[in-house]
This record gives C-alpha cells, sequence and structure tokens, in this order.
C-alpha cells in the first residue's frame, strides 16, 4: 500500500504541504521494527477503527494485560481476545480479511504507533498483517498515568441512540482527548485528536467540529474523508472506563486561516466500565492551542 492515496494528495495540495509529506511519507512501511514491537508489547489498550457489518464506521478501544497486542513477526500482529460482544464492531473482522487502522497509544510517555492492514480472527482473538506501521509526534497528548484496573463490565449497562443525550454532549464538551477512524477504498485509519476541554464543540444533538490543528502533514484523515465521508469517534472517560462511541459522516471546511471538521451523528453508543483501566487526572500538553 502506497503511503497516501488521491484523497490525502488531494487535502496536502490544497495545503501546500506535498514535499513535507513526500518526506514524512518515507517513514512509512509494512514492517514493525524491534522498538516499535517493544512498544506494542507494553500497551494496555489498542484502539481499532473499521466498518460493521452495515458499512458504519466505528473506533473502539481494546484492553488487556501487556503482550495482549503483540508482533509475532515482521508484518503481523497478534491481539487477544477480540472485540468485547457489546461493541459495535462485535463479528465485523471475518475471515475473508477486515480493513483495520489500529492505534497503540501510551499517555505516561505521551508516544503514540499507527498500524493499519488487514485483520482476520484467531484462536487467541484476532491477528492484522500490516501494510502501514508509523509513529507519530507527541503533539496534544495529554499525559496520565495509569493507576490500576477493575473488572470490566460485561456491556449490559449499554445504553444506545441516535443522538447525544444531555449528559452525553457535556461530557463531550470535557473532553480534552478522542479517537477517529475513516476509511478508504485502500484500508482504514484510526487517529487520535487531543486539545483543551472545549477543543470540541457540540452544535446540536447530532452535530459535532473541531479545529484540525497543524499536525505531520500526512493528512490521512482528512485525506479519508476527502474520499469516502464516513467517520467513527471514540470518547473515553479515563476515570471510570466508560466509553461513548458515534458512527456517522464528516468533512472539512477549509478557511484562510484555519480547518474545521464537522461530523454528524447517526448512531450513538455508551458503555459504562467497559474499560477496566484507570488513568489519572491530565497533565495537558503544552503545545494545545487555547480554546475560546
Amino acid at each position: 500500500m502506497d503511503a497516501y492515496h488521491p484523497g490525502s494528495l488531494a487535502v496536502q495540495e490544497r495545503v501546500g504541504v506535498r514535499d513535507l509529506a513526500d518526506h514524512v511519507g518515507r517513514s512509512v512501511g509494512p514492517g514493525i521494527r524491534p522498538v516499535a514491537a517493544a512498544f506494542l508489547e507494553a500497551q494496555p489498550m489498542l484502539v481499532i477503527g473499521a466498518a460493521d457489518a452495515a458499512g458504519h464506521v466505528w473506533a473502539s478501544l481494546l484492553t488487556g494485560a501487556p503482550g495482549f497486542a503483540r508482533a509475532t513477526g515482521p508484518g503481523t500482529v497478534s491481539v487477544a481476545g477480540g472485540v468485547p460482544a457489546h461493541d459495535p464492531l462485535a463479528g465485523a473482522i471475518t475471515p475473508a480479511g477486515t480493513p483495520v487502522g489500529t492505534l497503540a497509544l501510551d499517555p505516561r510517555t505521551r508516544r503514540r504507533m499507527r498500524l493499519n492492514g488487514t485483520a482476520r480472527p484467531s484462536r487467541r482473538g484476532f491477528t492484522v498483517e500490516a501494510e502501514q506501521v508509523f509513529s507519530n509526534c507527541p503533539k496534544y497528548l495529554q499525559k496520565r498515568e495509569w493507576y490500576g484496573s477493575e473488572p470490566a463490565g460485561p456491556g449490559t449497562g449499554t445504553a444506545r441512540g441516535g443522538a447525544l443525550t444531555p449528559a452525553q454532549a457535556a461530557r463531550v464538551r470535557a473532553a480534552d482527548t478522542f479517537f477517529v477512524a475513516t476509511a478508504a477504498p485502500d484500508g482504514a485509519d484510526t487517529s487520535h485528536r487531543g486539545g483543551n476541554p472545549g477543543f470540541v464543540r457540540v452544535d446540536g444533538p447530532r452535530e459535532l467540529s473541531w479545529r484540525d490543528y497543524p499536525g505531520n502533514a500526512m493528512f490521512l484523515t482528512l485525506g479519508n474523508l476527502e474520499s469516502d465521508g464516513r467517520a467513527g469517534l471514540l470518547f473515553l472517560d479515563w476515570e471510570t472506563g466508560t466509553t461513548l462511541q458515534l458512527t456517522g459522516r464528516a468533512h472539512a471546511e477549509y478557511g484562510p486561516e484555519e480547518r474545521v471538521v464537522r461530523f454528524r451523528a447517526d448512531r450513538v453508543v455508551e458503555t459504562p466500565g467497559a474499560s477496566p483501566l484507570r488513568w489519572s487526572p491530565p497533565e495537558y500538553s503544552p503545545a494545545n492551542p487555547a480554546t475560546p
């Protein structure tokens, strides 16, 4: 798989960063280097993005003891446990192969690694054949300490709807981090977005928006949205483990001084205690722009 498809190339041209994107793109490859393998194996969580059987794109959180996600070869990752039964992506990974984007993130060190490829079920859970592996800078990552785990709930309290409730909207407004999954003809991608609380706006029960802060010039997320438009968002309550997942469509609006992404939700899923991990309050990234 090439580092960029036509959607990303179009955004890079529009923003005027093609040369920089070419330089950054040289670091993207299918191989999992030893340092990347060691980083992945040390993480207790992995975010994945994919489309369900109906074509809706979701971002989902997987957790386990460090080592539950590990490289088993120079281009293969094994993930134990699979996707929980209550999650919207349960059953989405098929023997025929499912395009997935994965993100391993360590709030303790502000490091992150993305691995995109094709997933298939395995006896342990599922495996991913890597097509794109690369790291990202620590920009907009809030630092948190992992101070323990509690048993994850079975998902019996999962609430599903077509729009945000007032309590869910308040949670989004207070968020300093979320994850976004997108899709394109050549695969899927999962990325991180961070900022000071308030950086995500709730413009209505189904409408969210956020500024697209300057990043690594790859424009994988906006490139996918340029080509497809489907997107899934994941908000995590770091202290309670509650997850809030939204699927819908998004597009970018380009102004003279900033870009804004607008998202419209079709479905909303909230699962109390979905994650057993408990994290400290954040130390905000010094790179975060001020929020209005």
